[in-house]
């Protein structure tokens, strides 16, 4: 899996920190890939300026032919990951409510009911309510990872953190 197309969709939904950047981009080089924007952005240090980091990122795709996915398609993308995740047993339940982390717009109802049970938990959440939601969430992850037009290729691991990785079916 290509680790820069991958690394789009997870920019667009604001999961891939900004000081994993210079690292994603070293490694695209190591990969093969390459443009004057790349080899920059990964010469810098993870600490350094956001601003700075985020437009090379930018601009690397940009010379690389990578387009950046809308904040719709990345949502999508973001669902389909974490119920592929919590499937093949990479994720916790708590790890994929955890891991939500911005606005999406489902498109399809499996999307919509996966978000909806996902986003139920809370540290309010007792402990008899628990074992209920968590097999509701399983169960809304099971039905969308079997009715997405998007498919799991493999997990990329990106500073410490897995993602199952997306590809168009």
């Amino acid at each position: 899996m290509d680790r820069l197309r991958h690394s789009a969709w997870r920019y667009v939904a604001e999961v891939l920190p900004p000081e994993e950047l210079p690292m994603l981009a070293a490694h695209a080089l190591v990969d093969g890939r390459d443009s004057p924007a790349l080899r920059e952005l990964a010469g810098l240090p993870r600490r350094g300026e956001g601003a700075e980091i985020r437009a090379l990122y930018v601009q690397a795709l940009e010379e690389l032919g990578i387009p950046l996915p809308d904040e719709g398609t990345a949502g999508r993308c973001l669902l389909v990951s974490l119920a592929f995740g919590l499937e093949r047993g990479e994720l916790t339940p708590e790890g994929v409510a955890g891991r939500l982390s911005m606005t999406i717009a489902a498109d399809t109802r499996e999307e919509t009911r996966f978000l909806s049970v996902a986003a139920e938990y809370g540290e309010w959440t007792g402990p008899d309510e628990l074992p209920v939601w968590e097999r509701d969430l399983r169960t809304a992850a099971r039905s969308l990872s079997a009715s997405t037009d998007l498919g799991y290729v493999s997990e990329v691991d990106q500073g410490g953190e897995r993602w199952p990785a997306l590809a168009r079916n």
